[in-house]
């Protein structure tokens, strides 16, 4: 389907809110509790999706510099990501090649080279091998096949992605798919700046907290005091690009344009852009065009776990026309907002979803025909796992 411009899906949201009605998937899908909880479904999906489809692993801003690196745990490899000289990006498994040591333990910084704790062998930031220590009694190798594993890392759209396997391909723009490809081309991330970014690792499966960040079925029932205020609930406009997705959800402050015709007014301060990006991203474009962008990790053995990253992107100070304080306290108190309902309503809800998908007789669950895009989601990665 070819992606749809902002004011005909802002039309269709209107309607929806005249009519209470939303965008609907075929039928409901019956969903087994397995899929949170079966060692083996999150050993294929660590395998068959992660090892083989891009996902996102930083922002190209929080790579500015050459020598600039964040270490990260994906669900298959320890990784190194690293600015080259010629201003490209890299990504290694995180290992010294002489005894298996971790080789870079700082979650980022600058650093000429990487150097492992327990014997010195050292490593440029292309990766290759640059000292033995005490080589006159090591004994002879050939240094050119012991340099750092690569990783397919490729960076498009102000954003950095990676497949978790070294044997595997990349290509970005293919996985992405013209529309979605186009879109995120509109936006020029490139241009923001991170704000904040925080990473925690939670007692719940990725793809819970995944379902939760891409469904507006509930936002009323978890967020009462806070986006249930201000977000209309059961009320979105979805484009299915297969893979991907476009999710258009309205903001209480649109109702004014209900009983009179906008015409040719843009709308777009109304409502929330949402894009879910397979297999484990959401990117939330809010009025102002700053973003919110989330990602869920699996734990490398423990379904019953994840990692949840959380970056706040926004234009630069220069670009904001902002006095640098106002612009300072401005995002410093969107950032505590966005803190305060992921600690006090999403973590709690879903840390004991988890512990409920743990019973012994837990039984058969459903997904709505209105949760659009937690049905692509599982459909999605569902043929991920099929091959």
């Amino acid at each position: 389907m070819s992606a749809v411009g902002r004011g005909d899906r802002i039309r269709r949201v209107l309607d929806h809110l005249r009519n209470e009605t939303t965008d609907e998937f075929s039928a409901p899908v019956p969903l087994g509790p397995g899929v949170y909880t079966d060692p083996d479904v999150a050993r294929r999906e660590r395998d068959l999706v992660f090892g083989r489809v891009p996902s996102i692993v930083a922002h190209a801003g929080e790579l500015a510099e050459p020598n600039a690196f964040r270490t990260l745990r994906m669900p298959r490899n320890q990784v190194i990501v690293v600015r080259q000289q010629d201003g490209g990006v890299k990504a290694f498994v995180n290992l010294c090649r002489h005894r298996g040591a971790l080789l870079e333990e700082r979650e980022e910084g600058r650093c000429r080279l990487f150097s492992c704790g327990y014997h010195r062998w050292s490593y440029n930031t292309d990766g290759s091998l640059r000292t033995i220590t005490r080589d006159s009694t090591f004994g002879d190798i050939d240094r050119s096949e012991y340099g750092l594993i690569e990783l397919p890392v490729e960076e498009r759209h102000g954003l950095v992605w990676m497949v978790d396997d070294a044997a595997a391909k990349i290509d970005v723009a293919a996985w992405l798919g013209p529309e979605m490809d186009g879109i995120l081309a509109g936006y020029r991330l490139e241009d923001l700046v991170v704000f904040r970014a925080e990473g925690f690792d939670e007692p719940a499966n990725w793809k819970l907290m995944q379902d939760a960040f891409v469904d507006n079925y509930h936002i009323q029932y978890a967020h009462p005091n806070t986006a249930g205020k201000h977000v209309h609930t059961n009320v979105q406009v979805v484009e299915d690009f297969g893979r991907h997705a476009r999710m258009l959800s309205p903001r209480k402050k649109i109702d004014r344009w209900l009983e009179e015709d906008p015409g040719e007014r843009d709308l777009g301060r109304f409502v929330i852009d949402g894009h879910f990006l397979l297999p484990n991203s959401t990117l939330l474009r809010q009025p102002d065009d700053h973003f919110e962008l989330l990602t869920f990790r699996p734990h490398p053995s423990d379904p019953g776990r994840c990692r949840m990253e959380m970056r706040l992107l926004v234009p630069s100070v220069e670009a904001s026309g902002m006095d640098p304080e106002k612009w300072r306290l401005t995002w410093e108190k969107n950032w505590e907002i966005l803190l305060a309902v992921l600690h006090q309503e999403d973590f709690p809800l879903l840390r004991a979803a988890q512990r409920g998908l743990a019973s012994a007789d837990a039984a058969g669950m459903v997904l709505g025909r209105n949760e659009v895009v937690n049905q692509i989601f599982h459909r999605e990665l569902g043929k991920l796992l099929a091959g």
